[in-house]
């Protein structure tokens, strides 16, 4: 049975595209006779022609990524656009550096394990970029015992 000027029609009436349009299949011989606009929205009302719902697009993979993301995953070097210097500008990180140094080099002074004067000293050297990281600087105070004596 053809009912392809019917599926036409009834895409025209509901709005869609024929491939969104669906037939009761017990009310196939009134969809046959229905040639009209009029007859396809008769038979909407009744419920015998009806258009399929739209499909979405899930969110579920989406999500999972986002999630991930959240806790820090998913940032390795195919991911990343601009250079370390443009995801970190050069003045942050400098600040990161300088502060992580001198909050270790308090906790040096504060637990009596270098003298103050060596403390004032290795600030300086911190503030003239002298050390690379925390390790360097307790390679350097091990290197020139610095170590106060108790």
């Amino acid at each position: 049975m053809k009912l392809n000027v019917q599926k036409r029609l009834a895409a025209t009436v509901l709005k869609v595209s024929k491939h969104k349009v669906k037939f009761d299949q017990e009310r196939l011989e009134d969809i046959k006779e229905a040639i009209t606009k009029t007859d396809i929205r008769g038979l909407v009302s009744e419920g015998a022609v009806r258009k399929l719902p739209k499909k979405g697009v899930s969110r579920v993979r989406a999500r999972k990524i986002a999630n991930q993301r959240k806790k820090g995953l998913r940032k390795g070097p195919s991911t990343r656009k601009g250079k370390k210097t443009a995801r970190l500008s050069g003045k942050d990180a400098w600040m990161l550096k300088v502060r992580t140094q001198r909050k270790f080099l308090k906790e040096l002074k504060e637990n009596k394990i270098i003298a103050p004067k060596t403390y004032t000293n290795l600030y300086l050297k911190i503030k003239g970029n002298f050390f690379r990281s925390k390790r360097h600087i307790k390679l350097y105070i091990a290197e020139h015992n610095l170590v106060e004596k108790k």
